[in-house]
């Protein structure tokens, strides 16, 4: 927090719109990870009703985008931002395309359980698919904790979930392929299953970008193409 300092400006008005601001990519990113939940949840108990809620209902993450990213262009033209106010308006930005995006998959993830529905094979795939998936929402749900209080070392430790997010994924796509291999019967559910997982992984992804935005909203650097242990590194205090 000690590189950021968000100005308190004359205009009394200007501070509430970048305090809304903030609070709206909160609302929104709450309701991604409401999604996120839900497909998760869904897809493990092949809850027919919840998978067509999610799938539906990617409307009200993609109307929240649009309504926010006008929002910015309106500070942007109107306040002319510069410093720290025009790192939070670019930060906001990049933030709502990855929320819109990690919604994107949660549709999916709906999309495709309820195609699994009724489908009981392979079960004993679930349990992994289900370990995989919470530990994705821990990391999102940390990612946005981090936005929202600026944290930057909090950033850093959740963007350091993804390599072990990425090794689970390839150990769950293994096993998909070995069982496909066994019982080519059931070719068409297992690639389900892993493009399901696929979103999983994806979602780990952008929840990674959101904390590189973090660190660039508090501190002013680019960390987008470091390497996770420069970023380390440089940024976890040693104690």
């Amino acid at each position: 927090m000690e590189n950021l300092h968000i100005d308190q400006h004359i205009s009394r008005k200007y501070n509430e719109e970048l305090e809304s601001l903030r609070n709206k990519v909160m609302t929104m990113g709450g309701l991604v990870e409401k999604q996120s939940k839900n497909a998760l949840e869904a897809l493990i108990k092949g809850d027919s009703s919840l998978a067509e809620t999610v799938a539906t209902s990617d409307y009200l993450v993609n109307s929240m985008e649009v309504e926010i990213d006008a929002e910015c262009t309106d500070i942007l033209a109107r306040r002319q931002p510069a410093a720290s106010d025009l790192r939070m308006i670019i930060t906001v930005i990049k933030t709502i395309t990855d929320l819109e995006r990690i919604g994107d998959e949660a549709e999916k993830i709906g999309r495709f359980a309820l195609k699994l529905a009724n489908n009981q094979e392979p079960q004993s795939y679930y349990s992994e698919l289900h370990h995989l998936g919470e530990h994705v929402i821990e990391m999102l749900h940390g990612a946005l904790d981090a936005f929202a209080r600026m944290d930057v070392e909090a950033a850093v430790r959740v963007a350091g979930r993804d390599p072990e997010i990425d090794q689970e994924f390839e150990a769950l796509t293994r096993m998909l392929i070995t069982h496909m291999m066994e019982d080519p019967r059931e070719v068409k559910n297992v690639l389900r299953l892993n493009w399901c997982a696929r979103s999983l992984e994806r979602i780990g992804d952008h929840s990674a970008n959101i904390c590189e935005y973090v660190i660039y909203l508090v501190k002013g650097h680019d960390v987008r193409h470091v390497s996770l242990e420069q970023i380390q590194e440089t940024y976890i205090q040693k104690k």
